[in-house]
């Protein structure tokens, strides 16, 4: 099974959410989380805090990530494991490849609504997962 990560940053003021905007297809040109691939044999977490460093420079000493949500898409035979994070101070980004943006109101995702989905599971759960 394919294992990928997507991780929500939220600022150290937990009012603006860390967005990229694709360079490539699918979605090109969309709002996305950042995140990527787990490689075979890597540990889920590990490949979660080496993807948000390698895209934005957010290494492990700026936030905690926790494990919020999985999506399993059995036709696919994949995995998307969805992390949480809130940045322990400001930070300056790194972009690998794709534009990278604060944004405070979500209006275009990539994916099918998932994103929203995802942020209404961090309101739920907001002591336990933006430490």
């Amino acid at each position: 099974m394919r294992k990928l990560n997507v991780i929500i940053v939220f600022d150290n003021e937990e009012d603006k959410i860390l967005m990229c905007k694709r360079t490539k297809e699918p979605y090109k040109g969309k709002l996305n989380l950042v995140g990527g691939k787990v490689e075979k044999g890597e540990d889920e977490l590990h490949a979660a805090y080496r993807e948000l460093e390698e895209e934005t420079g957010i290494s492990k000493n700026d936030i905690i990530l926790t494990s919020l949500m999985n999506f399993e898409y059995k036709l696919q035979d994949m995995e998307l494991e969805v992390y949480v994070g809130k940045l322990n101070k400001e930070v300056k980004l790194v972009e690998e490849i794709n534009k990278l943006f604060w944004i405070d109101n979500v209006e275009k995702y990539a994916g099918e609504g998932n994103i929203g989905h995802m942020l209404k599971h961090v309101e739920i759960y907001k002591d336990e997962v933006l430490k």
